[in-house]
């Protein structure tokens, strides 16, 4: 993953624990969880970490907004994304991820699928594994082939936390 050099970073606390929050000049680049797989450790953590922008009013907006849609007080997200630092292929599979509709589930088959990559739904997999930006693109809504509980970054726990929230198991 690419991220803008100019991308700040805040952290909060949510009903499924603490999370990091990222934006570039353009928009909401990352939320995940901490501690989850895939998680970009040197830009959170490390010596080369992003500054703290706590006031920053969009990491302000999201956080805001993932508290209230955590509390079931929120049905989606308007925030400004910024998905560039994937692949050409993970932007169009997460932009395929953000048509999931809430309470909805597709399996990684149906999404390869949609997406018109048939075969392709290990790549598809992966790309969803690799989703930087944790409920706001809504990774949790894909199930495996058989409707199982199957692969989030954040852990099963919480996607099958946010799927009861969401009415959709």
């Amino acid at each position: 993953m690419h991220y803008h050099p100019h991308t700040v970073q805040a952290r909060a606390d949510t009903a499924l624990g603490p999370v990091r929050l990222a934006a570039s000049p353009t928009g909401l680049c990352g939320i995940w969880f901490e501690g989850q797989r895939h998680e970009p450790s040197q830009q959170l953590y490390g010596s080369a970490a992003w500054a703290e922008a706590h006031s920053h009013p969009l990491l302000q907006a999201a956080s805001g907004q993932l508290q209230q849609y955590l509390r079931g007080e929120r049905d989606g997200f308007d925030l400004p994304l910024d998905l560039s630092g994937g692949t050409l292929f993970q932007q169009a599979v997460w932009q395929a991820l953000l048509a999931i509709g809430r309470g909805a589930t597709r399996t990684y088959g149906e999404l390869s699928q949609h997406l018109g990559r048939p075969r392709a739904v290990r790549a598809v997999g992966a790309a969803v594994g690799r989703n930087p930006l944790s409920v706001v693109v809504p990774c949790h809504r894909v199930l495996g082939a058989d409707g199982s509980l199957t692969g989030y970054a954040g852990g099963i726990d919480r996607k099958a936390a946010l799927l009861a929230l969401e009415n959709a198991l």
